[in-house]
């Protein structure tokens, strides 16, 4: 970590040294098919309509991720429902994105670490991965947000990175591979707007596009000029990434393309 990156909150897991590639990924709204926390609050909280608002301000400026995301979940909390409550909705309704239980097996078999960098809180996302894909999520690290739970029995998030706009800084997990000696190329998936402060940092930006028309970080990178390839599902992108770990393709290939 830089001097003048934000205190972290949490602990970081050890760097993977020695690896030529490593995968890092968004959560809600990639590796799955419906962002959880969107979830809870459109169908919890406060609304769709108020919680797409906040979206757009986060992208004009007016509102930090970290505000309007803690607004966001804030709602959920306010209208009585407990974080285990919350925790078996989620387990009960959000799905796996379809090509991610086969792209996770070609990464292991490559000994390529994946590793999820989510604005969420680690309690929900762990419960949702391991019900989805069973004992493969414990090799799975996950580096998010937290979560405090109150003694009224109300709750909300623990930021990684209080001082940070964006409550977790997902830039952080990435750093500090640029600064090893031999640097693997580093992958990253994302889908919204936690996610732009990693997205110029990649080697390789996958950005998920949304049938819903919420491409949020889409945006942010055609209007900031930040190379990245579209992809529907990981099922279209496991051709790509295997097209530049088996060298038959290069990202600069797939920048022109602009879509796996």
């Amino acid at each position: 970590m830089s001097d003048d990156a934000p205190k972290s909150t949490l602990p970081y897991p050890p760097v993977h040294k020695d690896k030529k590639f490593v995968v890092l990924s968004d959560w809600d709204g990639t590796i799955t098919t419906y962002d959880s926390n969107d979830y809870m609050t459109d169908n919890l909280g406060y609304g769709k309509d108020k919680r797409r608002q906040g979206n757009k301000d986060i992208l004009s400026g007016k509102l930090t991720f970290r505000d309007a995301f803690r607004e966001m979940l804030e709602s959920v909390s306010a209208n009585g429902h407990s974080f285990e409550e919350c925790k078996q909705i989620l387990k009960d309704n959000i799905k796996l994105d379809p090509g991610f239980r086969d792209f996770f097996k070609y990464c292991k078999a490559q000994d390529i670490p994946v590793i999820i960098v989510s604005s969420g809180m680690e309690p929900l996302i762990r419960a949702v991965i391991s019900n989805l894909i069973g004992d493969d999520a414990k090799d799975i690290e996950i580096i998010s947000n937290h979560v405090d739970i109150h003694a009224d029995g109300t709750w909300s998030i623990k930021y990684r990175h209080p001082s940070s706009g964006y409550g977790h800084d997902k830039s952080q997990a990435i750093l500090p591979y640029r600064q090893l000696d031999d640097p693997p190329l580093l992958f990253f998936f994302g889908d919204g707007v936690s996610d732009m402060s990693a997205a110029k940092h990649a080697d390789v930006l996958f950005v998920k596009e949304k049938e819903n028309g919420e491409n949020d970080l889409a945006a942010y990178c055609t209007n900031e000029g930040i190379k990245h390839v579209l992809f529907d599902d990981f099922s279209t992108a496991l051709p790509a990434v295997r097209s530049i770990v088996e060298g038959t393709k290069t990202a600069e290939d797939w920048f022109s393309a602009g879509r796996a």
